[in-house]
């Protein structure tokens, strides 16, 4: 038997239509995993979902625009209608916008923290509160090897995810006596469509390799990897965690 088996387990993936979420929902819809695919718009939701359909894999989709708070509640509590339960979810969502800080505005400032930082909380406390009455529950937030070391123009990104750890251990100190574990995966640069026009660009790209001492970009299975970890039942004590998918980039 798999311990870290979650065949049949409920989960959402906010940021599910893109990048790591989206890379996210295929990994574990070929696991057997009930999957609702959260995206910003129609368009990229049921193009995830042709996308798996095209893989042979079933998942559901939902978009909403998760800067604005009011629709969060309403989005979860009718995937809890569709689904009966959220086991897990995977806090995906978010968005990076390298920048000079002296050229940072109050609206890049804003736009930033709205989705890494608000976003995460209001779908964590959403989902928990169908996960608390049941005594169970993982929430996972998708954070960054950038939320403990600093890199250039990433000022406001670093801030978010920076904020997002701690968030994670606040809210996993409140309610892991009840059952539900919260917890993070930070990971290093992965390539997907979204980190693609950089990594591409040779000079970025060593640049890259060269502060990671294994020598190599995360790849979407090792974050995926990660995050199952973390939501099977083998994590019950990881409890706060916050797990670096960093080929040791913050140990030097």
């Amino acid at each position: 038997m798999n311990p870290f088996d979650l065949q049949g387990k409920t989960m959402v993936v906010t940021g599910g239509t893109n990048g790591i979420g989206k890379g996210l929902v295929e990994y574990f819809a070929r696991q057997g995993v009930l999957v609702a695919a959260v995206g910003s718009s129609e368009k990229s939701a049921e193009q995830t979902k042709q996308d798996m359909a095209d893989l042979g894999l079933s998942i559901s989709v939902y978009h909403a625009d998760l800067r604005q708070v009011e629709t969060i509640q309403p989005l979860f509590d009718g995937i809890v209608r569709d689904f009966g339960r959220i086991d897990i979810l995977v806090n995906c969502a978010g968005m990076g916008n390298p920048m000079p800080a002296v050229e940072v505005t109050q609206k890049d400032w804003d736009e930033m923290m709205d989705l890494n930082v608000r976003a995460t909380f209001f779908c964590s406390q959403a989902a928990a509160r169908h996960m608390l009455p049941r005594k169970y529950g993982r929430i996972i937030n998708m954070t960054s090897q950038l939320s403990v070391v600093a890199n250039e123009n990433e000022a406001v990104y670093c801030a978010s995810k920076g904020a997002i750890n701690n968030l994670t251990r606040a809210l996993s100190y409140e309610w892991s006596r009840e059952g539900v574990i919260v917890s993070a995966v930070a990971p290093t640069f992965t390539y997907t469509p979204g980190t693609a026009e950089r990594l591409d660009n040779p000079a970025f790209r060593d640049g890259v390799l060269s502060r990671i001492p294994r020598g190599r970009l995360g790849t979407l299975n090792d974050v995926g990897a990660a995050v199952q970890y973390l939501a099977s039942d083998q994590a019950d004590m990881a409890s706060g965690a916050v797990l670096f998918i960093d080929g040791g980039w913050t140990i030097v």
